[in-house]
């Protein structure tokens, strides 16, 4: 195996694990701030809410709305004062999953919220008849029975932000972007450009796949 074949492929791997890295925390993080957040507008809205709240459904849906409307690359250098903060740097693998995190949780509460909302009223009703709790609704109807979507949503989510650590490498995030970035264009190796984005998008029809089977298997279930 020539030198140069070795370096290509600790160049690819190492780039390939940082990527997984990114997405996985990432990922993890915008499910626990999203989640609660798709929960709260949910409940709070004041047409449909099991618990309306006009004000704080406006307030959070404003916010949400905001953070989705600026461009990742920008939310990147906005974010670098607070990412210092939180990680002691603003580059890297371990900087990246911070803009990642709040990119992907405004998304994930909207995921949730719109799969929450798609459960049929009668349900709920049915539910509420038999003197369930608002609390006892969400976690032992709403979820369970909106599952498949948010699977799909989720699904969605991940891809996003695989495309998303991509954007990451153009501003010293590292990952797969980084290595098409630094090699594949500055130095004109179209073999790292090439394999950057095979590998990418062999991980977005791995996830594609894993979460169209989960999510079809769990609807068969309901």
């Amino acid at each position: 195996m020539s030198s140069e074949l070795i370096k290509y492929l600790s160049v690819i791997g190492t780039a390939t694990w940082q990527t997984l890295v990114m997405v996985l925390f990432s990922t993890i993080f915008s499910l626990v701030l999203g989640f609660p957040l798709g929960i709260i507008l949910c409940t709070s809205d004041p047409s449909s809410g099991l618990k309306p709240r006009k004000a704080l459904n406006q307030v959070l849906s404003i916010i949400i709305n905001i953070l989705r409307a600026i461009p990742f690359v920008i939310l990147v250098i906005l974010l670098f004062p607070f990412t210092r903060v939180i990680v002691h740097t603003a580059i890297g693998t371990k900087a990246s999953i911070v803009p990642l995190t709040i990119a992907a949780a405004p998304f994930v509460a909207r995921v949730i919220e719109s799969s929450l909302k798609e459960v049929e009223p009668g349900v709920i009703q049915a539910a509420r008849s038999m003197g369930s709790t608002n609390k006892q609704i969400i976690f032992k109807v709403l979820i369970p029975e909106a599952m498949p979507s948010i699977i799909s949503g989720i699904t969605l989510t991940i891809i996003n932000l695989i495309g998303y650590s991509a954007m990451a490498g153009t501003v010293g995030g590292g990952g797969l972007g980084d290595v098409a970035i630094r090699y594949g264009y500055q130095r004109y190796r179209v073999e790292y450009m090439f394999g950057a984005v095979a590998i990418i998008l062999i991980m977005v029809e791995i996830i594609q796949v894993i979460g169209t089977k989960l999510s079809n298997k769990m609807q068969a279930q309901r």
